[in-house]
């Protein structure tokens, strides 16, 4: 079972623990036009890895040999991202299986759910949170 893990919890243990890396498995159009985590007080970057390819949305077969690109390593700790949680547990699964001993999936994503609205961004995730993030 993969462990979710509050936005704030992931902070901290960014920010604490020099193994920790967040991997964000968002589309290259998210990470471009919602924004992404910044990571700068804990002097880390974000692992960006998408999880599916943007615009036909099937699942990336290179993700394994992609986080390796990324220099993500079997024995660190990696925080899983998306939007609102839910492609991040599957790539969170898929890394487990992978090898991966130390992985969680950020609870609520970098946006969360909707509000009565239909936005994004202010019920619960990493934004709503008030967590760094910049525009892409």
């Amino acid at each position: 079972m993969i462990e979710d893990v509050a936005p704030r919890q992931v902070w901290e243990a960014l920010m604490n623990n020099p193994s920790a890396v967040l991997c964000d498995v968002r589309t290259n159009a998210e990470w471009s036009f919602v924004g992404l985590p910044d990571l700068t007080e804990a002097g880390k970057q974000t692992a960006l890895v998408q999880w599916q390819t943007y615009p036909s949305m099937q699942v990336n077969p290179k993700f394994v040999e992609a986080l390796a690109a990324a220099h993500l390593t079997p024995e660190q700790h990696v925080y899983f991202i998306c939007r609102s949680g839910a492609r991040s547990m599957s790539a969170a699964l898929a890394a487990r299986e992978a090898g991966y001993k130390h992985v969680y999936n950020v609870r609520d994503g970098f946006e969360g759910p909707a509000d009565p609205r239909g936005h994004r961004g202010h019920v619960a995730g990493w934004k709503a949170d008030g967590l760094p993030w910049r525009q892409g």
